[in-house]
């Protein structure tokens, strides 16, 4: 078996290549740490982890980035005589390690799953354990792991249907990779079931929550001025503003269209919009000029004198990590690849900042979280565009309904808060016990 999936992932990087190399440029900076992706580490880290016990703790992007953050503040106390090593596998999610931790967390690029530099990697890291966030079950690293009698932990466990049933599918090659880990931190118990169908063992598993509510954090300090930003942009003080969050292709110009539309019952309305890809931003340009909606780029616009109310219709977010910032000051969220796109995204900062939020008919990924939302009246679902601008305009026009849609969504939100210290008790307990028994 590992045979059969080291030449079919050879053939697979050989033929994808192309692909993600443009990708990367498209993304820039990916020249940095460039040569971490095939395992091969600097002097600097290597003299830093010298002698030291290591914890490898893996997030694949932002999103996990945030989670991974706020595990590390639970962890350093409970485990202080490790070297903590965090792995992403995307330059906007070191970017966001190198903002959000400190130096004496080392900050590395996740291996490319190619037998040569996974074994390079882990020969150079020695870590005494590794705690993966959410997913990314590579099987030559876990085999790696594995060979080196290393414990693994999955963190924040969770499975849409597409991926549920893709493990499922390869079940010949990922059962054994399940049964090897050493801790899981399943969100619930519908994802608790999947794993152990999946092959992990009951007694690995421990159900916590989701660590997304732990870590939309409100009390670290704000590293962006939105109001002054929206003066730049001549926003009047208290405009409407609706804020589309890491909206995909065909989102952007539904609210395009719906913003004139709402914009002639509601003259101040402004609009944000944040690519979940910032790479689209220009093409997300496009889409609004051919609407004649007028926009500046948010990294242009404090080049610009101060705009005069009404000289632009729209901000384009075209940055990176700064999407919460924005929703602090919305007047209704629309949380985005949740209408043209299946997925969609993470509802819980809207929540955890108690405003009023919408989503489309597509929230697999967050499925258990968006039903506890609408459960208890925190959020709206739509299932179309029209629907969606009905929406959009009822709550303009109804700032009471905003403020109750907005409690309830904290209030799901400290319900559900814990989860990072369930999930640091599962990990410190594990290796405790493996320490006793050896």
């Amino acid at each position: 078996m590992r045979t059969l999936y080291n030449i079919l992932f050879t053939i697979g990087f050989i033929l994808s290549s192309p692909y993600y190399f443009v990708r990367m440029r498209r993304r820039g900076n990916w020249q940095k740490g460039f040569a971490e992706r095939f395992g091969k580490y600097s002097t600097k880290l290597k003299q830093a982890i010298t002698n030291r016990d290591v914890l490898w703790i893996h997030a694949v992007s932002v999103g996990e980035v945030n989670v991974c953050t706020q595990l590390i503040r639970a962890l350093e106390p409970r485990m202080p005589n490790l070297k903590f090593v965090v792995s992403t596998t995307t330059t906007t999610g070191m970017a966001e390690l190198d903002r959000k931790l400190p130096t004496r967390i080392s900050k590395i690029y996740y291996p490319i799953d190619y037998h040569r530099f996974v074994t390079r990697a882990l020969a150079t890291i020695r870590p005494e354990a590794i705690v993966l966030v959410e997913g990314e079950i590579w099987p030559n690293f876990l085999w790696g792991a594995r060979n080196r009698g290393k414990p693994v932990f999955l963190v924040n466990a969770r499975l849409s249907d597409r991926s549920y049933r893709g493990y499922k599918r390869f079940g010949l090659l990922f059962r054994r990779l399940f049964a090897g880990l050493a801790g899981v931190g399943a969100q619930n118990e519908a994802d608790a079931a999947r794993l152990r169908q999946l092959g992990c063992r009951p007694e690995a598993i421990r159900i916590v929550g989701s660590l997304k509510f732990d870590a939309a954090r409100l009390d670290e300090r704000r590293l962006l001025d939105v109001p002054a930003l929206l003066r730049q942009a001549g926003v009047k003080p208290g405009a409407p503003l609706i804020v589309g969050g890491s909206t995909h292709a065909g989102e952007e110009a539904i609210l395009a269209e719906q913003f004139l539309r709402l914009r002639a019952r509601f003259p101040n309305l402004f609009l944000v919009l944040v690519p979940r890809h910032f790479e689209r931003s220009r093409e997300v340009g496009r889409e609004l000029a051919a609407r004649g909606v007028k926009f500046a780029f948010r990294s242009e616009l404090m080049s610009y004198e101060e705009l005069e109310p009404g000289e632009i219709d729209c901000l384009i977010v075209n940055t990176t990590g700064e999407l919460k910032y924005f929703y602090e000051h919305a007047t209704i969220i629309f949380v985005g690849k949740s209408l043209t796109a299946e997925g969609g995204q993470n509802p819980i900062e809207p929540g955890a900042l108690g405003k009023a939020m919408v989503f489309g008919p597509n929230m697999q990924n967050f499925a258990e979280v968006a039903r506890s939302f609408l459960q208890q009246d925190g959020a709206v679902q739509v299932r179309d565009a029209a629907e969606l601008e009905k929406a959009l305009g009822d709550l303009l026009l109804n700032e009471a309904r905003r403020a109750e849609l907005g409690r309830n969504a904290l209030k799901v939100v400290h319900e559900n808060l814990g989860a990072i210290e369930r999930t640091v008790d599962m990990i410190v307990e594990r290796l405790a016990n493996r320490e006793t028994h050896n």
